[in-house]
């Protein structure tokens, strides 16, 4: 096979094709030698050089508040080009609530270090309790944060290197602020302190007002505190009653208010799977 000669081993088809067009040769198209290498399994890497290895971190789930945090570091546009102040962020996976932020001139793993202690003693956070997840930047691999870390009994988890689908809530929870419809997105910041207020708006609304949609629509807050169990049953009964009152209205179920006991940071796909198909069984039954 012209793929695995001694000149071409080494190179994919769409480098072996335009070589053999330089010498007037055509064996076939360049999708029919993938097809061909895929069949005969050898379309992973096909050069002496060892392969780069990224593995997917660990899952980390969450039952319950304050067992896994997400956190990173935002871009706020300043009135002077090229300038900008830095926002960090921790969230908790589970009830999506803001548990720590603040905001710098700078991207510091002083900073960070100090952020997650007091988010810890804000939330009550016992040693060997949580897990901190964040991405590969400078500040959250710096000594003092990791250092700070180990002292409170936090452990870490990283993203995949230049992998933001890695960091899932952080990012989701950046796009609600940036397209919050007071942000400023012309008129910018023109001091720190004018930034904080506003950030310091925008968690009381995002906690304590925002009904979050990955939540069934119940706020953070409720989330974190353990009451919107009691709302999502009303919710449920609520519709229930509205079926028992004029059934031919519903050809199916009722509306689903049930959550996942259960949050998971990068899940294992086959056990996302079949986490999906459990949830649909149980709204089924409800």
């Amino acid at each position: 096979m012209i793929a695995n000669s001694k000149k071409y081993q080494d190179l994919p088809p769409c480098k072996i094709i335009p070589m053999l067009a330089d010498k007037g040769i055509f064996v076939a198209s360049e999708s029919s030698f993938y097809r061909i290498l895929r069949e005969e399994n050898q379309l992973k890497h096909r050069q002496r050089s060892r392969p780069a290895k990224h593995f997917r971190p660990p899952p980390c789930e969450a039952s319950g508040p304050n067992q896994v945090w997400s956190w990173d570091i935002s871009y706020l546009p300043t009135q002077v080009r090229g300038l900008y102040f830095y926002l960090y962020v921790i969230v908790d996976i589970y009830s999506r609530k803001i548990v720590g932020w603040n905001i710098h001139p700078t991207e510091s793993s002083d900073y960070a270090a100090s952020l997650i202690k007091q988010a810890c003693l804000d939330e009550n956070v016992k040693q060997d309790q949580l897990v901190l997840h964040s991405d590969n930047g400078s500040p959250m691999k710096g000594i003092t944060m990791l250092e700070m870390l180990k002292k409170l009994g936090v452990a870490p988890s990283f993203s995949r290197p230049s992998v933001s689908d890695d960091n899932p809530y952080s990012e989701a929870l950046f796009k609600t602020l940036k397209y919050h419809p007071t942000f400023p997105f012309e008129k910018k910041f023109s001091v720190i302190k004018e930034s904080r207020v506003w950030c310091e708006k925008f968690v009381f609304w995002y906690n304590h007002e925002h009904l979050h949609s990955a939540l069934k629509f119940i706020t953070p807050c409720h989330r974190h505190t353990g009451i919107d169990q009691d709302i999502r049953q009303k919710r449920a009964l609520v519709y229930q009653e509205a079926k028992n009152k004029c059934p031919a209205r519903w050809s199916r179920n009722t509306r689903n208010w049930t959550l996942s006991s259960t949050v998971t940071l990068n899940p294992n796909r086959k056990l996302k799977l079949i986490r999906q198909k459990n949830e649909i069984n149980l709204s089924a039954e409800i």
